[in-house]
């Protein structure tokens, strides 16, 4: 394995844009993968603890996902849209089915970051306005409007975004941007929302993602997605709702916007839908998405290969309850990593919902990144994937597939308590 990584790394020194980064100080080569495992090129098993940021819910190289996508594939692959083809279609019909909300139009694209440039779209064609707001902490693509609207320094490669776009504190309340506690602060981040969309005028909609992800698994109080709603349209904004990560029973609903009963004027979402085949839409109101009448296309959006495996998604996770599971397995894994936390002095936060959680380190308030990535590297080692996330990158991540088994993540827990008991007494990050 060791020489076929340094001949990979070779390549991707040789002819990749240098932007492209990777975890580990020697990375396996991963080769296989069969439900919530990964294979290397060595046959070392390691539990994928992130699916491929949350990609692979139901599972890697699940047979009742990728059969009759390959029957698919050998039948027809592609067409695009001026042409009829079933997959599409059906996949509308049951998207929309399994959202069981007033979201009933559809538009298929490739990425999270495209599906996100759409609704941006959408909502300035219905509004007539062109400002956007986002919040500190957000993710929400790569083009230049998305990366424009991400809240993670790291994220924002751009540094001329696109004007009109504005960001509002987010709602962490354990390390809140306003310097207020949550039982005192009477929801002052979304005062500042409103601030800022009657102080610019021109706002066309608020994107913010119900838990957000790569920002550190930051869920906002009960209330706030309301509250957030509710300024947006007092504003003549929409509120967007960007599900890329936490959508797809990820968090133990269907969709974390579910949580709260909000629903969003316009919700992206793409990863788990695919469930590693590309595949991403925006769903709009029956009123918003009918100022979209002008000619649109996205060559690949909806393909009938990737097409056919989303609808085997929704199948799988509808039949076999990966939101039920989510939920039962995500409060025993958040209960042992409390446990977990509590027993050292460098665990800051266990925070999250259904199995989309992360645990915060730091000491006396300093993150610890390099202790972080440590804790990474030794829990490879022992046969875990573990994320990192969070505007200091302190965040470890834990994002299994919906079908990983209870057994996995009792011998997930006890390993860990090893790792971070020996992080404990180290000064990595002194």
């Amino acid at each position: 394995m060791r020489a076929d990584a340094h001949h990979l790394l070779d390549l991707k020194q040789r002819y990749t844009v240098p932007c492209l980064y990777h975890f580990y100080r020697d990375p396996p080569v991963f080769e296989r993968g069969e439900m919530q495992y990964l294979f290397d090129t060595t046959g070392k098993r390691y539990l994928d603890v992130y699916s491929g940021v949350t990609v692979m819910n139901c599972g890697h190289s699940n047979p009742a996902i990728i059969e009759p996508a390959i029957d698919q594939l050998r039948r027809l692959q592609h067409t695009t849209t001026i042409y009829l083809t079933e997959p599409i279609y059906h996949l509308a019909e049951r998207l929309v089915q399994f959202l069981d909300c007033s979201l009933k139009r559809v538009f298929f694209v490739n990425s999270g970051s495209e599906a996100n440039e759409g609704a941006l779209l959408l909502a300035k064609l219905h509004t007539g306005r062109s400002g956007f707001l986002s919040l500190r902490g957000g993710l929400h693509g790569r083009t230049s409007l998305t990366m424009g609207l991400t809240g993670i320094p790291m994220w924002c490669t751009d540094t001329s975004p696109p004007p009109g776009l504005l960001q509002a504190p987010r709602p962490h309340c354990a390390a809140c941007d306003l310097g207020h506690t949550f039982d005192t602060c009477g929801y002052a981040c979304v005062d500042a929302v409103r601030d800022l969309l009657a102080e610019s005028g021109d706002i066309a909609a608020v994107i913010a993602e119900p838990i957000q992800g790569n920002g550190g698994v930051i869920e906002p109080p009960p209330g706030y997605l309301a509250r957030l709603r509710d300024v947006a349209h007092e504003a003549g904004a929409l509120l967007i709702l960007d599900e890329v990560q936490c959508g797809f029973c990820r968090t133990g609903n269907r969709f974390a916007f579910q949580h709260e009963g909000v629903e969003p004027d316009i919700l992206t979402v793409a990863k788990a839908l695919g469930n590693g085949f590309p595949i991403a839409a925006f769903c709009a109101t029956e009123n918003v998405a009918a100022c979209y009448t002008r000619p649109g296309a996205s060559t690949t959006g909806g393909n009938a290969l990737s097409a056919t495996a989303a609808l085997q998604v929704l199948e799988y996770m509808e039949k076999r309850k990966l939101d039920e599971r989510a939920r039962e397995l995500g409060g025993f894994l958040k209960n042992g990593l409390q446990t977990l936390v509590d027993a050292i002095s460098i665990g800051q936060e266990v925070r999250g919902r259904g199995l989309m959680l992360g645990m915060e380190l730091a000491r006396d308030g300093k993150p610890l990144m390099k202790t972080t990535d440590w804790i990474l590297e030794e829990m490879k080692e022992l046969g875990y994937l573990l994320g990192k996330t969070g505007l200091d990158r302190n965040v470890l991540t834990f994002m299994p597939p919906l079908v990983v088994e209870r057994e996995d993540l009792e011998r997930l827990l006890g390993d860990l308590r090893n790792v971070l008991a020996r992080a404990d007494g180290l000064e990595l990050d002194a």
